[in-house]
């Protein structure tokens, strides 16, 4: 893996690391193409197959997502992982002209994450609903959604209509739960004057 590596960042500028007994590399949007190309294509690489693209949110960052391409070359009995991150306002180069099952993976990506991909065919809407509003595997969306499917009696059809939630929404601080937040959450504090007499 690691001689698969450095053969790889060598001729593409990729920064290569073997973790959990996986290749994986990190490049930039505009090296993407290039280096799935040269992935797909080199005779000691041959990863001929687009396992999958998704995403990953880590909203505290500058650059908020991830997007990640797995890969299989069945020649060499292997995978190798590539990673892109991007944020909210930059596309990412469309990699349907590199393997023709990008595209669906891609939609699925805009679709859960928000993420743009630059000259992509059919760029839409995948898994959810016409009208669907934000992102629903983005970490800041909300658990409930904005709106509910609902059948109305009077229309004789099914309609979208608002959540109306009792309390409002709940913002996450992202904290583990293990570590315990660095403030007093709400009711704690019936406890902690327990603790004091």
């Amino acid at each position: 893996m690691e001689q698969l590596g450095t053969h790889i960042a060598q001729a593409t500028g990729a920064t290569a690391t073997v973790r959990l007994g996986e290749l994986m590399l990190d490049t930039t949007a505009d090296k993407l193409l290039a280096l799935l190309t040269f992935l797909r294509d080199d005779p000691k690489c041959l990863f001929k197959q687009l396992v999958d693209i998704c995403g990953v949110d880590w909203p505290d960052r500058p650059k908020r997502f991830d997007v990640v391409y797995n890969l299989l070359s069945l020649r060499n009995n292997c995978r190798v992982r590539v990673k892109v991150q991007t944020d909210e306002g930059t596309p990412v180069p469309s990699a349907a002209s590199v393997y023709s099952a990008a595209g669906w993976f891609e939609r699925e990506t805009y679709d859960l994450y928000g993420v743009w991909f630059s000259d992509h065919p059919d760029l839409r809407r995948i898994l959810t609903d016409y009208g669907f509003e934000g992102h629903p595997l983005r970490k800041d969306f909300p658990l409930t959604g904005f709106v509910e499917v609902w059948w109305d009696d009077e229309q004789r059809r099914v309609v979208n209509r608002p959540v109306k939630l009792a309390q409002e929404f709940r913002r996450f601080d992202f904290l583990s739960p293990w570590e315990g937040a660095h403030y007093v959450l709400p009711g704690d504090e019936k406890a902690q004057e327990k603790g004091k007499s």
